[in-house]
This record gives structure tokens, C-alpha cells and sequence, in this order.
């Protein structure tokens, strides 16, 4: 779902990042408003943990791959606008360092899986556990009902599905509007026709799965050991009225411990990634496009603009290093795309006020 540098026109990446900046900036202000300081360190450990859940490539026959993303439980564990800057700044790392994404697409692909994705997913959760809570049996447990995880199921499988199909839309709508005098498209190649059916299949299935295992089993990870993790964890932590302020504190930060565990693990088995061969559907290079099958055909050429469009040169191309192993070089790549997630959310909270915490 990682779209490239020229695979859309200038003016489709201008138009979905302008569309993007209010987003932004509403999300920013809510996020500064509403989070205590010593919680916007919760933003740095959500965004690690959506950037190592798009490591995971999941292969589909045919030879193309896929992954999860991560953007509906982190909306229902912080709300959407902490989601939406969690996933862009995992986005933005994976353009800048890694070559994941496109730099002119960044707007674009931040429109997909840092908006759409997060927002749609967070009021559909919202809605569905409203609406499954009364058929519920009544209960006193402070712990997420069997209702609340059918609800997010359903809600991440639709926000995936929904920024698949924004992309897919995106990409479709290239050669209706940009070809040469020939006829040949500019940007992207393949039509709606195309696009929607390629991208929905994998979607549809093994990424939609993967994306309701992952959120599922996030959701429960937290609410297990570390509801403080959450926005609202006073649903789900039992009352402790008999700890002082700093008991509660202390336990707060023990908790929390558990976050980073679970974040080293993934690091350590994120070579796991790599067993699935091909590319995603939507992200061939340049010197492979026109050789690529769709539909049992090759294309048979390179549109101009990815022949000769702007390339931006990662310092650490797909995850890979020279004279490194490739499931090394995975691992590092890992261990600097969560430090700089949490790094920079650490640096963020120089813009957040005063707040604490009671």
C-alpha cells in the first residue's frame, strides 16, 4: 500500500497532501490539549509498533506481498488524531531512511494509512461497540468484553480495506488523466479496472487477516499489561484507591515495561519479513515495471515519469546494507526505525505543555 515516487502525478500528490495538512494540524492540536506530557511518550512506542507490523511482508500467490499496518487498534487504544501522527511519523521514517513509500508520495500515502485508515476504523470500532454492547450480558469486569474485540475486528478489517481502496483509486485514475502523445501513461499504468481487483484481492484476504491478528492481539497485549497504555484505561483498570500517587506511578511504569518487551521481540524476529518474495502489487521499480505480468501480460514499457522522474536516494534502501546479511541488516533496520519513533516523540514533547498526569 506503499506508494512510490511517480507513481502518481505531481499534482495528485499536492492535492492529497493539501488534503492531509488539516488533518494534521487538528491532530497535533487535539493531541496537545488532551495528552499529559509524561503520556506523549505513548505516541513514540505506537508509531514502533506499526513500523515494525509493516515489516512482516505476507506473501499472496501470484508473487506479490503485503502486511499489516496497525492504524485501527492504535486509534482505539489513543484515539484517531494520536493515531494519525503515530503512522506518519512511521511513514516518514520509511520514506526518508528506507526508500518505502515515496518522499513526493508521502502526503499521499499519509491521506491512505495515517487518515483514512485510523479515522474510518477508530468510529466504526466506536460505533459497532455501542451497538454490541446491548446484546452484552450485563457485567462488572473492567476488562474489554468478548464484543469489544469482535468490534475491532471488524473495524480494522474495513479501515484496511477502505485506505486499499483509496490507493487503488489513486493509482486507477492515472492513465484516465496523464499520457503522452502516444498514449502511454505518464504515471501509473493501470487502470480502475485494474487496480481496484489487484489491490482488493490481497486486501480482502490475507492483509485484511493479518490486520485483524495483529490488532487483536495488540488490543488484548495491552489491556493485559499496560492499560495504562490506553486513553481510556480507566475502563479497564481496576480501581486502586488504596495505592498512593506514586504506588500508582511506579506500577504505571512497570507496566510499561511489558510495551518494550513485546517491541524487542518483534525486532528480533523481524527477519521473518523476508521470507516473503515479490513485491507489493503497485510498488515495482523502475527497471522492472515493464517486464511485470498483470492479468497475464506484461506491459511492455517504463512510463516516462518513472524513467525519469525524481528519485531520492535512502541512505538505507529496502531495509538492506551493503556487505550486511540480508536478515542483519533487517534487524538494524528495525532496531533504528523504533528508536527513532520513540526518539522523535521524545523530542515532541518540548511543544506539549505542563500537564501532569493524577
Amino acid at each position: 500500500m506503499h506508494i512510490p515516487d511517480n507513481y502518481l502525478s505531481v499534482s495528485t500528490c499536492a492535492l492529497l497532501a493539501a488534503a492531509t495538512v488539516p488533518v494534521w494540524v487538528s491532530s497535533i492540536k487535539k493531541v496537545k490539549r488532551d495528552f499529559p506530557r509524561e503520556r506523549f511518550s505513548a505516541l513514540g512506542v505506537a508509531s514502533a509498533f506499526s513500523f515494525l507490523a509493516m515489516m512482516f511482508n505476507i506473501p499472496l500467490p501470484g508473487g506479490t506481498t503485503g502486511h499489516a499496518v496497525g492504524g485501527v487498534v492504535l486509534a482505539a487504544l489513543l484515539g484517531p488524531e494520536a493515531a494519525c501522527l503515530a503512522l506518519t511519523i512511521a511513514l516518514l521514517i520509511q520514506a526518508l531512511l528506507f526508500g518505502d513509500g515515496g518522499v513526493l508520495a508521502f502526503g499521499a500515502n499519509a491521506f491512505n494509512m495515517a487518515f483514512i485508515l485510523p479515522f474510518s476504523g477508530y468510529y466504526a470500532f466506536v460505533f459497532l461497540r455501542k451497538l454490541f454492547a446491548g446484546f452484552s450480558k450485563k457485567t462488572t469486569s473492567q476488562r474489554p468484553l468478548f464484543s469489544d474485540y469482535v468490534a475491532l475486528a471488524i473495524a480494522s478489517y474495513l479501515g484496511l480495506n477502505l485506505a486499499a481502496l483509496a490507493a487503488a483509486i489513486e493509482f486507477g485514475v492515472q492513465p484516465l488523466f496523464f499520457t503522452d502523445a502516444s498514449g502511454q501513461a505518464l504515471y501509473c499504468p493501470y487502470p480502475l479496472s485494474v487496480a481496484i481487483p489487484a489491490m482488493a484481492v490481497g486486501h480482502l484476504t490475507l492483509f485484511g487477516a493479518a490486520e485483524v491478528i495483529f490488532s487483536l492481539a495488540v488490543y488484548a497485549f495491552v489491556h493485559k499489561t499496560a492499560p495504562s497504555f490506553a486513553v481510556d484505561e480507566t475502563a479497564f483498570t481496576p480501581d486502586s484507591s488504596e495505592d498512593s500517587g506514586k504506588e500508582l506511578k511506579s506500577k504505571r511504569r512497570s507496566r510499561w515495561g511489558a510495551l518494550y518487551l513485546a517491541l524487542a521481540i518483534l525486532v528480533a524476529a523481524s527477519p521473518l519479513g523476508l521470507l516473503a518474495e515479490g513485491t507489493a502489487w503497485g510498488e515495482w521499480g523502475a527497471d522492472e515495471i515493464a517486464e511485470t505480468t498483470v492479468d497475464g501480460q506484461a506491459l511492455g514499457y517504463t512510463p516516462e515519469a518513472m524513467a525519469s522522474g525524481f528519485q531520492w536516494s535512502a541512505p538505507i534502501p529496502d531495509y538492506s546494507a551493503t556487505g550486511l546479511p540480508d536478515w542483519f541488516a533487517y534487524i538494524l533496520s528495525a532496531i533504528a526505525g523504533v528508536a527513532l519513533s520513540v526518539i522523535l516523540f521524545k523530542l515532541g514533547t518540548a511543544f506539549i505543555g505542563n500537564k501532569a498526569t493524577v
